[in-house]
């Protein structure tokens, strides 16, 4: 399989070495970037856009390009603090020496978006953007990506445990929210389930970028909820020396942290490595006091109120042990990785390669047997025998390419290619219960044109195909293959104030299982005649996206957004095929092409007679911006209507899972689903299907700003979602809507921020799906700038959960089992030469 890749990929790397060559020209193109008062930027980057021309401004505020073709240019000017600015020029056969620019001050940060084809900001999006990156990213930066993002607005956290949360955005997670590193998938199994790490860290990125709602245009069907694109310089596209580095340690896992990352080169060789180590231990959680502790606060109870002794067994009875030791067990990790890349750098660009590997081993909360038999080490911390652990390893090879053509009607062309093998066990009492084996190959042409009659565009030639297979005795998915074929046409043009931007795609999926395992549950019933299993093996889709927005610069400083899309998702793989025991959620999970139903206290899955559908999105989004001055704001509302949603819904129904050692952990999970009746009844696994129906989702988002004094600033945000299938019935899972704020003092020798966000109560919920209350986070943290030691050095204190609140996350699937982490602290140092 992998030559066979290895031959795709071939035609990729042959292609871009045959588009290396520019012309030359003679015109010059230089300038000077000021602020409002007058004073001189230095280090602004000045680009010509969907050119090669790209510089920095001296310590003068000086830039100067050369050999600039004649004709129309844009002029892209960015700097820290400062609002982005866009102006237009028109190059003659004389020189043009003596251009002035004139940025003005924001309380925003203000970034450039990778994410997107077409040059844009992450204020100049008719859909709302969210970037994290420097010392912000350094500050937020978790264990997990879902945890690193979930205060970023309308951002939330799948969180299973400290181990494997996945970012949910506006509601949606899973295969609808695409997880991308530089542009491309990342390749893994974290879109198969919650339990499953995501493949990407962001302690080597140098930002990660969040797309939120329907991003099909630009990555295709599995993105109609949004995208969070992690960049990193992994393919180098200079040869500037830098090296940045970070140790860290906290106390609430007893986790120890390490990156690095080294850029370097000659002449037209750029170099990159980067290498991360963590490892931490069973993470305390707040509130509950050690058995001993327990035990003697009981019998003074019981000395002085009989009925104070009642309360407390009842009190007892509905916390895990794992909960009473102040611990939680089973959640301990360690991981790894390192990435070595390469580029070629010429006039016209670049073309470069890298190779990069992932490990990781972490703990599945909720099984633990406490057993003394066999064990498994997962950080400092011993599993026992029964416990339940995931084992990750991920090999990436990925090829970047960038070359302009100035004479040319196509005058740009991005190329990118990636390779993911990958490898996800989970492992019960030291044996592997569930192998997934992924391999996936993703290519993508971006091809930009000159501008016509104002319009500047892109189209994009996108190709992927993944192999997924799970093995083993407790496989909940047949072996799949998913391939993919799109064309997608984007276009924008500023008229007057308004950036217009439209865009269509056209993809072609097709889905695939393998027939020998498609009766792999001991539950399911024969399949039917030999027409039915064909019709099963093989499903194909063809999805369309089209989108209008526009984004009305209306006043200096301020600017309206608004977006209608039109987006199709094909189902995946998972939702369609899934038909047994999945260990790590302790679900037992049935795809949408069966039904399920019960006879005889028996359960039944059969071949369904329902088609299955594309899903449907209809999305208006609108957002208004106010980004100069002292006070700032982002502001949007969004409305979805979806056709067709996948969804998983609680049967009520229990399956065998044939694991003795699971029962109490099946039990607190029971509980939690809101069925404790049939917890009391019943052994096993709770019975969630994929159900198709038609959704409504709306809410809003907001952030505010404001530059109280030169060293201090004050933020606020909010966000809500409300999403309803159209019968009546809430979706499961849906976040509650939160309120946070925070206030940042920064000096030339030292910074501190301190933040409090309260989570409301989550009542909106579905059926068989019980209420979870409210909490506040309260979290603080200090930097001291230490001056002399390489470019910057900076020694760090953060303290989170600072009240040692309880806290359940409704959106995760352990929260009966897995509160959030009692107070922690934690200390580091980190810094760049």
């Amino acid at each position: 399989m992998k030559s066979i890749y290895i031959n795709k990929i071939a035609p990729l790397c042959a292609l871009s070495l045959l588009m290396v060559g520019a012309a030359s020209h003679a015109q010059k193109f230089s300038g000077v970037v000021f602020d409002a008062d007058g004073n001189r930027i230095a280090k602004a980057k000045v680009s010509l856009v969907n050119t090669k021309y790209k510089a920095v401004t001296d310590e003068k505020g000086q830039f100067t390009f050369n050999d600039i073709g004649v004709g129309k240019v844009e002029l892209h000017v960015s700097a820290k603090n400062f609002s982005h600015i866009n102006e237009y020029f028109t190059i003659t056969d004389q020189d043009m020496t003596e251009v002035t620019i004139s940025l003005s001050a924001t309380v925003m940060e203000v970034v450039d978006v990778y994410a997107t084809p077409l040059h844009s900001s992450s204020i100049e999006s008719a859909l709302p953007v969210s970037v994290i990156s420097g010392d912000e990213l350094r500050l937020k930066q978790a264990s997990t990506l879902g945890e690193t993002l979930k205060n970023e607005v309308g951002v939330h956290s799948s969180y299973f445990g400290p181990v494997a949360s996945s970012p949910i955005i506006r509601g949606m997670d899973g295969p609808r929210v695409l997880i991308t590193q530089n542009g491309l998938d990342v390749g893994d199994a974290s879109r198969v389930g919650p339990d499953h790490a995501v493949a990407a860290d962001a302690g080597t990125a140098q930002q990660v970028e969040v797309l939120r709602g329907p991003s099909t245009l630009f990555y295709g069907s599995g993105a109609i909820g949004g995208v969070v694109n992690v960049v990193d310089n992994r393919v180098p596209t200079n040869t500037d020396n830098q090296v940045d580095y970070l140790l860290k340690h906290n106390d609430v896992a007893d986790e120890n942290e390490a990156t690095l990352n080294i850029n370097t080169g000659y002449k037209s060789l750029a170099v990159h490595l980067d290498a991360f180590w963590r490892e931490s231990n069973d993470y305390k959680i707040p509130g509950y006091a050690t058995a001993e502790e327990d035990h003697d606060e009981h019998e003074e109870d019981h000395d002085e109120h009989e009925e104070g002794h009642d309360e407390h067994e009842e009190g007892h009875d509905e916390h895990s042990d794992e909960e009473i030791k102040g611990i939680l067990e089973n959640s301990a990790s360690k991981s790894s990785g390192f990435t070595l890349g390469s580029s070629y750098l010429f006039d016209a660009g670049y073309i470069g390669f890298s190779y990069g590997r992932m490990e990781r081993t972490y703990g599945i909360p909720g099984h633990s047997e406490h057993g003394e038999e066999e064990h498994e080490e997962i950080g400092g911390e011993i599993a026992e025998e029964g416990a339940v652990f995931g084992d990750l390893v991920q090999d990436r090879y990925q090829l970047l390419s960038e070359v302009s053509f100035e004479d040319s009607f196509i005058n740009r062309v991005m190329s990118k290619a990636a390779y993911t093998d990958y490898q996800h066990q989970e492992i019960e009492g030291g044996e592997v219960g569930t192998q997934f084996n992924n391999e996936m190959l993703e290519t993508r042409f971006d091809l930009y044109h000159q501008a016509v009659d104002g319009w500047k565009g892109a189209w994009t030639l996108h190709y992927k195909e993944n192999d997924f297979n799970a093995i083993g005795e407790e496989a909940f998915t047949p072996p799949s293959n998913t391939e993919s074929i799109a064309v997608a046409w984007l276009e924008e043009k500023h008229i007057e104030d308004v950036l217009w931007q439209l865009g269509i795609r056209a993809e072609h999926v097709t889905l695939s299982a393998n027939a020998e395992v498609e009766s792999h549950s001991e539950h399911s019933d024969e399949l039917g005649s030999h027409e039915e299993e064909l019709h099963f093996n093989k499903q194909s889709f063809t999805p369309i996206s089209a989108s209008l927005g526009a984004v009305w610069e209306y006043s200096r400083g301020y600017n309206v957004g608004f977006s209608a899309a039109f987006s199709q998702r094909a189902p995946s793989a998972s939702e369609l095929f899934s038909n047994g025991a999945h260990i790590g959620t302790n679900t037992y999970e049935v795809g949408a092409l069966f039904e399920v139903h019960e006879e005889d206290h028996e359960l039944h899955v059969d071949l369904s007679d329902q088609n299955v559908e594309l899903e449907t999105a209809y999305n208006l989004d609108l957002t208004w911006r106010k980004f100069e001055g002292d006070f700032g704001f982002v502001a949007s509302a969004f409305y979805n209507h979806i056709d067709d949603y996948y969804y998983q819904a609680n049967t009520g129904l229990f399956a065998e899972d044939g694991h003795d050692d699971h029962n109490e952990a099946l039990e607190e999970q029971h509980l939690d689903e809101g069925v404790e009746e049939h917890a009391e009844e019943s052994e096993g696994l709770p019975v969630y299907v994929f159900q198709q129906s038609n959704v409504v989702m709306f809410g809003i988002e907001a952030e505010l700003f404001y530059q109280v004094t030169p060293s201090l600033k004050a933020s606020m945000f909010t966000d809500y979602i409300h999403a309803k299938v159209t019968d009546g019935d809430n979706l499961p899972r849906i976040p509650p809507m939160r309120f946070g704020g925070q206030f940042n003092y920064i000096t030339d020798e030292y910074s501190a921020e301190i933040s409090a966000t309260h989570y409301f109560k989550q009542s909106n919920t579905a059926e068989l799906e019980s209420e979870t209350d409210g909490y506040t986070m309260l979290d603080a943290n200090f930097n001291y700038f230490i001056n002399n030691v390489g470019d910057d050095m900076v020694a760090f204190l953060k303290v989170n959960n600072i009240t040692d609140e309880e806290a359940r996350v409704h959106t995760s699937f352990l929260k009966g089992v897995s509160p959030l982490p009692a107070r922690g602290f934690t200390v580091g140092i980190r810094g760049s030469f």
